[in-house]
């Protein structure tokens, strides 16, 4: 097994576990964007989040909501950011799907990602091909 992930999951490598239910774990990120930043996993390897069953993703959604709460008032903070780099072009440097939970604090200058707008049908072009595939 080559997954970092699935040795923490298995007690292969040590690790600072949050929080674990039946399908899902969480542990903090060993290089953390703020105190408390916190990965979530699905205990099975699964690379990718389309790949993830329903109950997996209901897993890990639920470790979200309760670790954030408890982030918030553990760690004395106002919110918190919750996000996903799923696959290579999206920056995943881990080929298991997990979710990234970042205790943030006002003036803490972490960045949104640049925004754009759309050119004249650029809308409902894509609009329509993401439909498209809906069906």
């Amino acid at each position: 097994m080559d997954c970092i992930f699935c040795k923490l999951i298995a007690g292969e490598l040590p690790g600072h576990k949050v929080y674990e239910n039946d399908k899902a774990m969480a542990f903090l990120d060993i290089l953390p964007i703020s105190p408390g930043h916190t990965i979530i996993v699905p205990k099975n390897h699964v690379a990718d989040v389309e790949n993830l069953n329903d109950d997996e993703l209901c897993a890990m959604a639920i470790a979200i909501k309760k670790i954030g709460k408890a982030v918030m008032e553990g760690l004395g903070v106002k919110g918190y950011s919750v996000f996903l780099d799923n696959k290579d072009a999206a920056n995943q440097h881990v080929p298991h799907v997990h979710f990234h939970l970042v205790p943030r604090k006002e003036g803490d200058n972490l960045a949104r990602w640049p925004q754009t707008g759309y050119s004249d049908g650029e809308a409902e072009e894509a609009l329509a091909k993401i439909i498209e595939k809906l069906q």
